[in-house]
């Protein structure tokens, strides 16, 4: 999409007049016009009022992405909104931000549970596991029984045996997870918080220092996955990766059984089975 700067102006003048002034402790008398007057925005963006006119009026030009996100939050926009924002101005999304993430919506817990005999898990911009369903936790891991902090794909994949083990080839998995990993650090801008887990992984684990240190970058969207579960055998999936719409933060991936004989070993390590 190129950018429409003439639209950029509309939607940013449809979105300071919907702001209350009294939200910002400024009074709302004597005022002609509904929102925040354009030097408010631009005062608390921390531009120039004329530049914030121009804009406005569909001439300022392509504003960079550090003004825009400013934008965003003077004119309290939603993420979704915050999206629109950069499509207007640049023709493309934002950069994902690091969140915190605490859980999920129980919307989207029902999406995982729907998946009768395929593994589903949600997982953050650093890795953490933060929602699966009971395939998943019969399957690949119960991520239950771990503390939060240890709902980690690389902490597991690099320091707990069983999930080692579990691989049809550890050391191809490992170089591939770190370098999707490591692509999806830098998309997220979690300096702070992919530091201190690389150190510590680094500290705990040669292997991953090593691979770490290639700095290799990996597309993990989707592929084959062959296990060696203890109780079900060899299982042979193909994985699929998906975005998840409004939490650019997450992303989930679904385990699919590929083969009805596949689907039989899942079927047997189900408690109803």
């Amino acid at each position: 999409m190129a950018p429409d700067f003439a639209l950029l102006g509309s939607y940013l003048r449809s979105r300071r007049t919907r702001l209350d002034p009294a939200a910002f402790g400024i009074s709302a008398a004597r005022r002609r016009t509904p929102g925040l007057r354009r030097e408010e925005v631009a005062q608390r963006a921390s531009i120039s009022p004329t530049w914030y006119t121009w804009l406005e009026q569909g001439r300022g030009g392509a504003p960079s992405a550090g003004v825009l996100n400013r934008l965003a939050e003077s004119l309290l926009l939603t993420e979704l909104e915050r999206e629109h924002l950069f499509m207007l101005a640049l023709g493309r999304l934002p950069e994902v931000r690091y969140r915190p993430v605490e859980g999920i919506t129980s919307r989207l817990q029902r999406v995982l549970d729907a998946f009768p005999l395929s593994a589903a898990i949600v997982k953050t911009m650093t890795w953490d596991v933060v929602a699966w369903n009971r395939v998943a936790a019969a399957l690949l891991t119960d991520y239950s029984k771990l503390a939060p902090e240890n709902r980690n794909i690389l902490r597991l994949l690099f320091s707990s045996s069983q999930v080692r083990q579990a691989q049809d080839d550890w050391a191809k998995v490992a170089r591939v997870v770190v370098g999707a990993f490591r692509a999806d650090v830098t998309r997220s801008g979690s300096n702070e918080e992919v530091s201190r887990l690389v150190a510590e992984l680094s500290e705990k684990s040669a292997e991953f220092k090593a691979l770490w240190a290639d700095n290799e970058v990996v597309a993990m969207s989707e592929g084959v996955k062959r296990l060696h579960h203890p109780v079900a055998g060899i299982v042979n999936l193909e994985f699929s990766t998906f975005a998840v719409e409004g939490r650019p933060e997450l992303g989930m991936v679904v385990f699919n059984p590929a083969s009805p004989e596949d689907a039989s070993r899942v079927q047997r390590l189900l408690p109803d089975s």
